[in-house]
């Protein structure tokens, strides 16, 4: 990034042999693509404790986090993440980035993963690769934000603390699960599509699926802000729907989307023992607040606390959640309790 005034980011390639899915599959290769900053340290009694993962969202990759709004309010010097004190670690999931995924050459017959298939491959890079055996932090934005609750119940003592953003910890249901199958059939329902085995994007099927991703992590006040007149408002609708079918890969973008489909953390929240902090945004249209859910859930959790943002002029519904500006106080908050004593 230019300008930034952290250690430089390094990248790196890790192959699992043989990893097993949850479903059974088996791929012979799994390659998981990441990016760190920083050095690990240990401590006093041996283990690394500096070391932080964040996690990405649907479709996303971990370079996003190296945005000038994320990485340059968070890992500069002096910064609550700085990168000269931690070890930053951005991982590309499954199926996203640079890592193994569908659009490789094995299309509809890609194992079909999960977020557990996630967690657990990742937990594999940082311990067999990285060599990272505990993690000062657990965060994400929106999927990336579901995958620190799994991770918080999957590896309860692996971490000191975690930051759930965009998220809730319970079953994908309702219009969210809806909203995602529909991107589903309507990617499926255009006959461009060929079970995956097209040699063109399917136009179509595609844009529509985009429709409904659009509306799912948009901010009907920025978005009025944006485009105040029918002019502007079809100008950019036309110019995202451009931005996105030019980067978007259609069978991709149906694992993504169906990789949700077993998330359940609410039955498994009580063994998380890592002080937890979560935040969501009141504008945030795929977590909307009236749910209700978060407050219930929480609960389970010994050391937990949930912050709702309020919609103000800065912040950007779903997309709140790359905007460390606005929640960084709480960070600051969850790394000085779970600090060790």
């Amino acid at each position: 990034m230019v300008g930034q005034d952290y250690p430089t980011p390094v990248e790196g390639n890790y192959v699992i042999d043989g990893f097993e899915f949850e479903s059974g599959e088996k791929l012979k290769n799994l390659n998981l693509h990441y990016t760190t900053l920083g050095k690990p340290i240990k401590g006093k009694d041996g283990k690394v404790n500096n070391a932080v993962l964040i996690k990405h969202g649907t479709t996303g990759t971990g370079q996003q986090f190296l945005s000038s709004r994320y990485a340059g309010n968070l890992f500069g010097p002096g910064q609550t993440l700085d990168a000269n004190k931690y070890f930053i670690i951005l991982t590309d999931d499954i199926g996203h980035g640079q890592s193994s995924k569908p659009s490789d050459g094995l299309r509809m017959d890609f194992p079909k993963y999960t977020y557990d298939d996630m967690v657990r491959a990742n937990y594999k890079l940082l311990t067999e690769h990285l060599k990272i055996d505990h993690l000062r932090l657990v965060t994400g934005t929106s999927m990336g934000g579901m995958q620190s609750w799994v991770w918080g119940y999957t590896y309860p003592d692996f971490m000191d603390a975690i930051m759930p953003l965009a998220s809730l910890p319970v079953e994908i249901a309702g219009r969210n699960r809806m909203q995602r199958a529909m991107i589903v059939k309507l990617i499926k329902m255009d006959p461009e599509w060929q079970n995956g085995n097209y040699q063109e994007q399917p136009k179509v099927g595609l844009s529509g699926a985009i429709g409904q991703l659009m509306f799912m992590v948009s901010s009907p006040l920025q978005w009025q802000k944006r485009a105040p007149t029918r002019e502007e408002s079809e100008e950019m609708l036309n110019n995202l729907l451009k931005r996105y079918l030019s980067i978007m890969d259609a069978n991709d973008m149906i694992y993504a989307f169906e990789s949700s489909r077993n998330y359940n953390p609410a039955p498994h929240l009580s063994k998380i023992k890592a002080p937890v902090i979560a935040v969501n945004s009141a504008d945030d249209q795929v977590n909307p607040p009236e749910l209700g859910l978060m407050e219930k859930e929480i609960q389970k959790i010994e050391n937990a606390k949930f912050v709702l943002l309020p919609i103000t002029e800065k912040t950007s519904g779903h997309g709140t959640h790359s905007n460390p500006t606005i929640w960084g106080k709480y960070l600051e908050e969850l790394l000085a309790i779970s600090a060790e004593k």
